[in-house]
C-alpha cells in the first residue's frame, strides 16, 4: 500500500509563493510518474502538473507554465510543486497521486493516477 501526505499549504498574499509537498510512504514510489492536481470550490478537479519518475520529464497545465516547477527527491521519496507568483484564481486544495503502472509516462488525465493524497489548501489573497 502507498499513502501520499500532501503539506505546504497557507494563507499567502498574491504575488507569493509556496512550495509544496507529496511525500510517500510505503514501497515502490521513486519508479512512478507523479502528478499535481487541485480542486476549487465549485469546481471538477483540474491538472495541475506531473513528472516523470526519472524526473526528466515534466508536463504542466497552460494556466501555470512559467510558475509553477515540479521536481522530485527520490532518496526522500517526496515530489515538491514550487509555486511562484500566485494568483487569487490558484486558490484551491492541491493533491497529489501516483500514476498508474510504473515506468510509464506521466499524462493529464486524473484517472490515470491511484493513491491520492488527502489534499492540502492553498489560499491566495488579492
Amino acid at each position: 500500500q502507498v499513502q501520499l501526505v500532501e503539506s505546504g499549504g497557507g494563507l499567502v498574499q498574491a504575488g507569493g509563493s509556496l512550495r509544496l509537498s507529496c511525500a510517500a510512504s510505503g514501497r515502490a514510489f521513486s519508479n512512478y510518474a507523479v502528478g499535481w492536481f487541485r480542486q476549487a470550490p465549485g469546481k471538477e478537479r483540474e491538472f495541475v502538473g506531473a513528472i516523470s519518475w526519472g524526473g526528466t520529464t515534466t508536463l504542466y497545465a497552460d494556466s501555470v507554465k512559467g510558475r509553477f516547477t515540479i521536481s522530485r527527491d527520490n532518496a526522500k521519496i517526496t515530489v515538491y510543486l514550487q509555486i511562484n507568483s500566485l494568483k487569487p484564481e490558484d486558490t484551491a486544495v492541491y493533491y497529489c497521486a501516483r500514476r498508474k503502472g510504473s515506468y510509464v509516462i506521466p499524462t493529464t488525465t486524473s484517472s490515470d493516477y491511484e493513491y491520492w493524497g488527502q489534499g492540502t489548501q492553498v489560499t491566495v489573497s488579492s
